[in-house]
Parts: structure tokens; sequence; C-alpha cells
């Protein structure tokens, strides 16, 4: 019987201690498994506050200045006293420009058209249904077969002489204006340049008044005689373009002109010789 209570009492005694170590070693795990855990945690906050903090910083929306801003800063730094002349310059030079190229595009005549239809009306109605045919049609070629064929009854020399002399009027009257845009060609530089000179002088007048050669005293003029010369360089640039497409197209219609001159004189004297 003793001995049966003392094996009782060991095994109590070992399941007592086994439990023990049991819940021992799953308090250890279960502190273990918080610390990590908590580490974790405090390893996601950080770079989660981080970028919250990154959010929460104003974003600077640096605009770069549109192409207008700029000119519009650039003629204001150029001293409008000679920027606002050099850009009249410009304004007044396209004004012109523009009307030439209206008037000499509506002056532009299908030549070969032309011909074939005086042609024609010399043909079947005379010199007269010729001159109808004329009228009827727009442009220089058009007038000068007017004036040569009014002088028909006075023979082939003298519509020869008439279509050489109205020629002459029209091709003074393609000409007009071109010496306005040649003036703004060459005014606008020249202003350009003479505001560069007086930009140069106030320089110059800065460095006297103070006595020292400091680049903040030179900046401004030197600033302004730049500006005012790119400018007018720009508007000289500019107005020549089209200048020298307007001098073009009227060389190309008095070369018309020309040649459509000799073909109807051809065509008056086989028509007469036809008689």
């Amino acid at each position: 019987m003793k001995q049966l209570l003392s094996l009782l009492m060991l095994a109590g005694v070992f399941t007592f201690s086994s439990v023990n170590a049991f819940a021992q070693d799953s308090s250890d795990a279960a502190s273990d498994s918080t610390e990590v855990a908590d580490s974790t945690t405090v390893v996601e906050e950080e770079p989660v506050a981080a970028i919250a903090e990154e959010i929460t910083e104003p974003i600077e929306d640096e605009a770069e200045p549109s192409f207008h801003q700029i000119v519009k800063e650039q003629f204001i730094d150029g001293d409008a006293r000679f920027m606002g002349i050099v850009l009249l310059c410009l304004i007044f030079g396209l004004a012109v420009a523009i009307e030439r190229i209206i008037h000499l595009n509506l002056a532009t005549t299908n030549v070969k058209k032309l011909l074939s239809n005086v042609e024609s009306a010399l043909s079947s109605g005379g010199v007269e249904a010729a001159k109808e045919v004329c009228r009827n049609t727009r442009g220089p070629v058009a007038s000068i077969f007017v004036q040569g064929m009014m002088r028909m009854s006075e023979g082939i020399e003298m519509v020869e002489k008439s279509i050489i002399a109205y020629g002459s009027v029209e091709m003074g009257k393609l000409e007009k204006g071109m010496v306005w845009i040649s003036l703004f060609i060459s005014l606008a530089p020249m202003l350009g340049f003479m505001g560069t000179v007086i930009g140069m002088i106030g320089a110059f007048d800065a460095i006297a008044e103070a006595g020292d050669v400091s680049p903040a005293l030179v900046a401004g003029g030197i600033k302004v005689a730049l500006l005012t010369t790119v400018g007018g360089l720009i508007v000289a640039v500019i107005l020549q373009l089209f200048y020298n497409y307007l001098v073009s197209k009227i060389d190309s219609l008095v070369n018309s002109m020309e040649d459509a001159s000799i073909s109807l004189v051809d065509m008056l004297v086989k028509h007469n010789l036809s008689k």
C-alpha cells in the first residue's frame, strides 16, 4: 500500500513539472511572437509614415513660361521707346506685303487659256470679239491685250508700241508698294543699332558716375542694347523673306506678260493675212 502511494506521488510530481515546463515554453513562444509582431509593425509603420509625410508635403508646380510670355518680357526689357518703333516697322511692313501678295495673286492669269479664247474669238468674231473676251478676263495680261487690239486699225507696228508702253504701266502697278517694304527692311536694323548705341552710352555713364566697373552697373544697358539689335534684325529677316517672294512673283508675271504679248502679235498677224 505504501509503495502504491509513493508511485502515485512520483507520477503527480512528474506530471506537474511537465505541465509547468509546457506552460513556460508556451508563454516564451507567445512573448517571442509578440516581439516579432511588434518589430514588424514598427518596420512597416516607418515607411508608411515616410510616404505619408512625402504625400502631405506641398508639390511645387514649376510651369515653364510660354513663348508669348518670353517675347513679352524681352520686349519690355528692351526699352519700349525703340522696341515699339521696331514693332511698328514690322506691322506696317507686313500690312504692305500681305496687300501686295493678294494683289499679285489676283493679277495672275491663266495665259494659255486666255490665248486660246482670244484665238477662237478672232476666228469667229474678229477683233471686237477678242476685245470682249479680254475685257471679261482679270489681270494685267488681258489689259495689255485690250490696249494692243485697240490700235489694230493703225497697223501691227502701232500694236507693238502700244503693248510695250502699256506693259510698262502695268509693271509699275505690280511694283507698287515694294519701296515701302524695302524701307522697313532697312529701317528696322538701324533702329535696333541706335538702341544698341544708346544702351552702351547709358552703361558707360553709369560706370562714370559710380567710378567703378561693376557687372551690375553695365548689365542693364548692355541688355537693352542687345535686345534692340535682335529685335531689329528679326524684323528685317521676316520682311526680307516677304520681299523676295514678291519680287519673284512680279518677275514671273512680267515674263508671262512678255510671252503672251509676243503670241498676241503673232495671232493678229495671222488674222490680217487670213482676211
